[in-house]
């Protein structure tokens, strides 16, 4: 077999081919480099004391995990000192982070949830790292929340690292998706799962079941109709999954297809849904999109969205098409 491609050599093509330039490879290798990094922390987990509570609580009013803060300075020095990003936005931070004045500045906006499913860290559930890019506005010094609240539309790319038996980075630069597995003896990810597409039909749904009673009409009534099995309207059985972390669950359906449901319901209406828009959403909506499936907040397409304050939160229902849709027309009926 022939070696699998590197990440660098592939960031080489895609800038050779006019699809990125110089700074968005180097924003990429920044991010590749930040997500060895806490990979290899999470590794070693107990082994060198980061598991357990920090005991604070970030600005969502969640309890942070020892490595929900150690993994998000790793990722914001790495990216603040790479020359290639105008700012950064983060999960765990209460506002934009604006370089120090002495550093160079780059082209790119970058948000990210530094440890996705951090909640399953010390109970060893694969967790990991979101992120999403955006161009940054030209000429400016520090660029504020503003220039952050764009749709998802106008992502100049999206991508996710798992955390779990193998490391695991899936990319898309809005040309499909690609996934590269982290090789330790190298230290190099390298190309192993091209052209990642969604299966468009499933019989596999992830949601929450505990919150069953507080769901809207729509949700219940398809999740109504895949818990009937081969009696019910669908006329076939369906598997449920729920692993409580948003990077587990999509990898699983681009994987093999599926449905990833976290709705809005009356416990959370206030506000808004339970998933970040900036940092969880949109970049995971990219990603499933430019592999063929579909995402919606229930009666909306999620990267359509205008967001309106950076930490805002959306209901999400994500992955096989032809499921979403069925959800959709629930929605609009």
């Amino acid at each position: 077999m022939s070696e699998a491609k590197r990440l660098s050599q592939y960031l080489a093509e895609q800038q050779r081919s006019g699809r990125v330039d110089a700074d968005f490879v180097g924003l990429m290798n920044d991010i590749a480099a930040a997500c060895k990094l806490i990979s290899d922390q999470v590794n070693k987990g107990n082994l060198i004391g980061l598991l357990g509570s920090a005991e604070s609580e970030n600005v969502q009013g969640e309890t942070q995990k020892k490595l929900d803060i150690i993994s998000n300075d790793e990722f914001t020095n790495i990216l603040a000192e790479g020359g290639h990003v105008a700012a950064l936005a983060s999960e765990e931070m209460d506002e934009v982070y604006n370089l120090p004045p002495n550093m160079k500045r780059g082209g790119y906006l970058c948000t990210y949830d530094p440890l996705d499913g951090s909640s399953n860290i010390d109970v060893n559930v694969t967790v990991g790292t979101i992120f999403s890019v955006l161009k940054a506005p030209e000429g400016k010094q520090n660029p504020d929340e503003q220039d952050f609240l764009k749709p998802g539309t106008e992502q100049v790319a999206a991508g996710y690292v798992t955390y779990g038996p193998s490391t695991i980075l899936v990319l898309t630069i809005g040309d499909g998706v690609d996934g590269f597995t982290l090789d330790r003896a190298t230290g190099e990810f390298k190309l192993t799962h091209p052209n990642i597409t969604i299966p468009e039909q499933t019989s596999e749904f992830a949601i929450n079941m505990s919150n069953k009673r507080f769901w809207d009409a729509p949700v219940t009534r398809y999740i109504d109709e895949c818990l009937a099995g081969k009696e019910g309207p669908r006329g076939r059985d369906f598997n449920m999954r729920w692993v409580a972390s948003m990077v587990a669950e999509v990898h699983r359906i681009l994987t093999r297809g599926g449905v990833f449901m976290y709705p809005i319901d009356s416990k959370i209406r206030e506000r808004g849904g339970k998933l970040r828009l900036m940092y969880e959403a949109n970049p995971m909506s990219m990603i499933v999109e430019q592999a063929g499936g579909m995402s919606i907040t229930g009666p909306e397409r999620i990267i359509s969205v205008q967001p309106q304050k950076l930490h805002q939160r959306v209901p999400v229902i994500l992955g096989s098409k032809e499921e979403v849709q069925r959800i959709w027309d629930y929605h609009h009926e």
